[in-house]
């Protein structure tokens, strides 16, 4: 692949609704664009981007994937994404890499889930879009009621630039509605044609209809226009550039990767309408001055790290888009978000899996190098004596967690190393340690995420795991008072042991954890065996006497005791208050207590009524609602982390795919007296086992 310059590039990230069929576009787009010899379905497991085990397994991709290819003395840049809401995180560092989002809708399903959603995420980056009808070749394909469908959701700036030539299993070409001229298939590229006559009318009609949206794009031209003058050809086309390129007209073309059809022509599309990646300014923090500044190609050098891969052969892969200056190999780079130096020591691009050298990353482009030995998804690489830094990628918090655990013993530092390794990869993986039910925790976007991750591990670095609920953090408290004796007498040849306490235990209000208060008069119990005691009952609020969960909210009170010149030691203090604190708790009414979560859900307005019946079921409380913009609703609700452990799978079952949550601790409330004796049977059992 040879050098272009920025002027000569095109950055493209390729999304949809999984099933839609970004991946055979993508296949589709190599092979039409000679970058490829080859055209393989996803069926067979064997296209350009979908190349990693899980993705062949499952015939859906998982990760981003680079895809450049060479058009008409350009250079695309192509990415393909995952279609699926577990990988949205692949899809938000692509937005932050490219300069336009091809949206691919499926003929015969339109506007499904995964489309809205590539949508609001290409309108929060300010991406032009463009938007490709594909599987026009399909039963059932309609151009007409996709356009409906598509203006019905994203208004009336959907614009259609081609039309169909041909129905269905008839789909043989496309009729260009800016030249007014049909292409017809004819091998690997098509022949132009004359509108055939039973097209003319329709597609006039849709020539006049773009050349209104064109003209609204430019003040002059629309004066002109409605004044009943003749704009000429050359002005629509810069009108449209200019609508597209500042997203008030989405042009929607058509295609059929299957059969190899139209794909000429959304390369040309790319080409004619969206930004070459130099003409796009973008904006940075001046780490000197920490002022927000707007730069352009010309600045020095300033690159953005949106997306790394851990391979156990090669090391750790970051992909580079250079916005300004250029990144050479055997070079060094300052990494300004962690303020060290980078070697460089080979620069390429990928296709798929493959690697194409490159003598640089010039600015524009989208290029890769290995082992670089801090750098992360995210980080900023820019010039040592002019660093900025770019805005973080905003990724979304993971809503899945699973406890686990190493399937073989002994290989429980192997799962760290691994799950560090594929954190480094993927930055909606979290991995924390409860101190409180001593589990390792792993936290992605969904079930079929976390899956894929187990699945990554175990191939890329040969050590397997197990998942299970996690164990809820229960506590214990006391709604009652407690006045008892804790005594500890025990006689064996020489020094024996003795100790012995008075203790008053009473409940404190919510969030007040643990007191110890001292009344000793007299010296009953010496004081240097008052930490001792106070010490034991630390130890003991760890473990209740219910189900051996924390103990909360509870004062304690040392009221009086006794002792022995020569048998007291701490240690036989300790082991008294030990028995006094579980007499006490016996006595003081003991309750189990589980945590409630404040929960936010975000859905479309007609899904919040089964959102707040779902909540109700889990005996969540409502505690309000509020319409927010684009037809969608936020309720919150209280709810028990026992009833939405599996929420991120319960939530996108009832919303297909559309609702969002977030949740927060809130407090800890008494369980239900019939769970609380299954939670306390339970914990027995385990603590037996």
């Amino acid at each position: 692949m040879k050098a272009y310059t920025g002027d000569k590039i095109r950055n493209v990230a390729i999304v949809g609704h999984g099933g839609a069929g970004t991946t055979s576009v993508t296949e589709a787009l190599l092979y039409r664009s000679g970058a490829i010899d080859r055209m393989c379905k996803v069926e067979d497991g064997a296209t350009t981007t979908d190349f990693e085990p899980e993705e062949i397994k499952r015939k859906v991709s998982v990760n981003a994937t680079l895809a450049p290819v060479e058009w008409r003395d350009s250079k695309i840049n192509f990415i393909d994404t995952p279609g699926f809401a577990d990988f949205v995180a692949e899809v938000k560092g692509a937005f932050r890499a490219v300069d336009s989002a091809l949206i691919v809708v499926s003929a015969t399903a339109g506007v499904q889930v995964g489309t809205e959603q590539c949508w609001k995420l290409a309108e929060e980056a300010h991406l032009p879009r463009i938007i490709l009808v594909n599987k026009m070749d399909r039963e059932n394909a309609d151009f007409d009621s996709i356009l409906d469908n598509l203006r019905s959701k994203f208004g009336k700036k959907v614009l259609p630039l081609e039309l169909p030539l041909g129905k269905e299993e008839n789909f043989e070409g496309i009729i260009d509605c800016v030249r007014m001229k049909a292409y017809r298939k004819n091998g690997n590229g098509s022949d132009e044609i004359e509108i055939p006559d039973e097209y003319k009318d329709y597609a006039a009609d849709m020539h006049e209809k773009m050349v209104e949206a064109a003209v609204e794009a430019d003040d002059d031209c629309m004066m002109r226009y409605l004044d009943g003058e003749t704009i000429s050809d050359e002005e629509i086309r810069k009108c449209l550039i200019k609508g597209i390129r500042q997203a008030i007209i989405f042009p929607m073309i058509c295609c059929s990767a299957a059969k190899n059809i139209g794909l000429g022509r959304t390369m040309n599309a790319i080409i004619d309408y969206t930004y070459p990646a130099i003409l796009n300014d973008f904006k940075v923090t001046d780490v000197a001055t920490g002022k927000e500044e707007t730069r352009d190609a010309g600045a020095p050098m300033a690159a953005l790290v949106f997306k790394t891969m851990s391979d156990p052969f090669v090391g750790r892969l970051s992909f580079i888009r250079v916005f300004s200056g250029s990144i050479k190999a055997d070079s060094t780079v300052y990494n300004a978000s962690r303020e060290k130096d980078e070697r460089v020591a080979s620069v390429f691009t990928m296709r798929g899996k493959t690697q194409i050298p490159m003598k640089e990353i010039t600015a524009g482009d989208i290029g890769v190098t290995s082992k670089l030995q801090f750098t992360a998804t995210g980080d900023t690489l820019s010039d040592k004596n002019d660093p900025v830094l770019f805005a973080p990628i905003e990724f979304p918090l993971p809503m899945y967690t699973r406890a686990i655990t190493a399937k073989k013993k002994g290989e429980e530092d192997k799962v760290m190393n691994a799950l560090n390794r594929l954190m480094d990869e993927d930055p909606t993986i979290i991995v924390t340690r409860n101190p409180v039910t001593k589990e390792t925790l792993i936290s992605g976007m969904g079930d079929q995420h976390i899956e894929i991750i187990m699945e990554r591990m175990k191939r890329k670095f040969g050590v397997e795991a197990d998942l299970k609920a996690p164990i809820i953090e229960y506590r214990e408290t006391i709604r009652g008072k407690a006045h008892v004796q804790g005594k500890h007498k025990k006689q064996s040849g020489g020094h024996g042991q003795y100790g012995d306490v008075v203790i008053d235990m009473e409940p404190l209000p919510p969030g007040s954890g643990f007191e110890f208060v001292d009344k000793i008069f007299g010296g009953a119990v010496p004081r240097q065996y008052i930490p001792a005691v106070e010490k034991g009952m630390t130890e003991c609020m760890q473990h209740g006497v219910l189900a051996g969960y924390p103990v909360v909210d509870v004062r304690i009170t040392l009221v009086d005791g006794s002792y022995h010149p020569v048998d007291s030691s701490e240690m036989a203090f300790k082991t008294a208050s030990s028995i006094a604190f579980k007499k006490a708790m016996e006595e003081a009414k003991p309750v189990l207590m589980e945590p409630y979560y404040n929960l936010y859900v975000t859905c479309e307005e007609g899904m919040m009524g089964d959102v707040i019946g779902d909540l109700n079921s889990k005996r969540g409380r409502i505690l309000g609602m509020q319409s927010l913009d684009d037809g969608l609703s936020r309720v919150e609700a209280q709810v028990p982390y026992a009833e939405i452990t599996e929420y991120a799978v319960d939530l996108r079952a009832l919303t297909q795919g559309m609702g969002t949550f977030e949740m927060k601790f809130d407090h800890y409330e008494d369980v239900p007296a019939k769970m609380a004796e299954k939670i306390i049977a339970d914990a027995k059992a385990r603590d037996e086992k």
